[in-house]
């Protein structure tokens, strides 16, 4: 009568959890007895304890590595012949060579589909020995196919160009945000839509020049000095073949050409209006929506020092919002949780409630943090709280801070953020918030 064998014992000393399930599951869907060691002492241990036929040991782990485990083992008398295959997911000949002269019955190099493990445990337990060695990766079968998606740029997206406030800044503590002043571009992969003339407006123009002299909109929401001062700057404006239509308020006091125009004035700059090389148009807004091949451009005006407008782009059924000056809910300083759209405080603000409401993704600042707004109320900026109970009361899908305060360093800009989220959850509104920062692109 043929007496029956034992089931080997397998010890795999393994610290990442999601690798020593599969190839302790593997294992003993075969007849395997497991034990599993999450470090290099609990390996040791179990060594005592559980007395395995074959360990099947990591070199990078906790408390101790894979080769002092080794080095002990072939110092004590009882385990100096145990049965060790290595795995590890560095192949430097050196290491492996420093591996190979503790004797193992093989080198695995990670990753490696289970069936290879079980296949050397067959090979070890049941068949004749094989030369020890390394298996490499290229030893594992090949996938048919090598997943490798490329972004699609053609895609509707939004570039933010520039995204402070006030007046540029530089320097190493603004270099994750940049210092840019204001200017987003709303680009279809065919139409290229550009919205203020910041200081972000001259890397704008730097990308135009890649391709052929094209048509470009130009929308301005006011006419501050953060909102216009990259038009000299703009090259495409003296290349011939470019079109590029401005689009602005009738209420700015001068003509919108008058404004862009006379930062070129010979006392201030050396190129004048008549040196321009590209075809300008300038045109007045009114109430109809602006279309531009498939793109719809909407405005409402918002509150700020005078005449200044938000702007909102409908296409292919997605809806942004690029608001980057106005002062929601003026002089409020109580908890953003009261707020209702029905409160006698948002009341007076329903045009811009309406006109952003369930928007995709919206473009909003938030300059002051709550304990500054006091003394800058009526300055024309939003403080944090009254932004964030704007996204709540509009039900936006995803807002991008902008309008970043010149004081706001990357650091201060860190902790407002953590503080906007934590307003967001005392709210009730969920919604995705992220910092913009200079040169950020945003996909539909």
């Amino acid at each position: 009568m043929a007496i029956p064998t034992q089931p080997k014992r397998i010890l795999l000393a393994e610290d990442v959890r999601a690798i020593s399930l599969r190839m302790s599951h593997a294992l003993e869907q075969h007849g395997y007895v497991v034990r599993v060691a999450e470090d290099g002492e609990e390996c040791l241990e179990q060594i005592e304890a559980f007395r395995p036929d074959l360990l099947v040991l990591d070199l990078i782990m906790p408390k101790m590595n894979g080769l002092e485990v080794l080095r002990h083992l072939r110092a004590q008398q009882l385990t100096q012949n145990l049965p060790v295959i290595v795995c590890t997911a560095k192949d430097y000949s050196t290491e492996l060579k420093h591996i190979q002269q503790t004797g193992p019955v093989d080198v695995l190099i990670k990753p490696f589909d289970p069936e290879l493990l079980l296949e050397k445990l067959r090979q070890h337990f049941h068949e004749a020995p094989s030369a020890k060695g390394v298996t490499h990766r290229d030893h594992i079968p090949a996938a048919t196919e090598q997943y490798a998606p490329v972004l699609d740029t053609k895609r509707s997206h939004v570039r933010l160009w520039g995204t402070r406030g006030s007046i540029p800044v530089c320097g190493a503590r603004y270099a994750q945000h940049g210092g840019n002043t204001t200017c987003f571009e709303y680009n279809t992969g065919k139409e290229r839509i550009l919205f203020d003339a910041g200081s972000g407006l001259r890397d704008a123009g730097q990308s135009f020049l890649a391709g052929s002299p094209c048509h470009i909109h130009l929308f301005i929401t006011h006419t501050h000095w953060d909102h216009i001062q990259g038009f000299p700057f703009f090259t495409p404006i003296y290349v011939p073949g470019f079109e590029i239509t401005v689009y602005g308020e009738r209420g700015f006091g001068k003509n919108i050409e008058s404004l862009l125009c006379g930062q070129m004035d010979r006392d201030y700059f050396p190129i004048q209006r008549e040196d321009l090389r590209a075809k300008i148009n300038f045109v007045f807004l009114d109430d109809a929506p602006v279309k531009i091949g498939d793109v719809t451009v909407t405005r409402e005006f918002t509150q700020h020092p005078g005449a200044t407008v938000g702007f909102k782009v409908t296409h292919d059924g997605w809806s942004v919002a690029l608001i980057p000056d106005n002062e929601f809910l003026q002089g409020y300083t109580g908890s953003p949780a009261l707020l209702t759209r029905d409160s006698n405080s948002v009341v007076p603000y329903e045009p811009m409630v309406r006109f952003l409401d369930g928007v995709d993704l919206l473009i909003h600042e938030a300059q002051y943090l709550p304990a500054d707004y006091p003394k800058r109320i009526g300055w024309g900026h939003s403080n944090l709280a009254t932004a964030c109970a704007l996204t709540k009361l509009v039900n936006a899908k995803k807002w991008i801070v902008v309008h970043h305060d010149p004081d706001h360093d990357d650091s201060a800009l860190h902790a407002k953020l953590n503080l906007t989220r934590q307003i967001l959850r005392e709210i009730g509104h969920p919604i995705q918030v992220v910092h913009a920062y200079d040169g950020m692109a945003e996909y539909h």
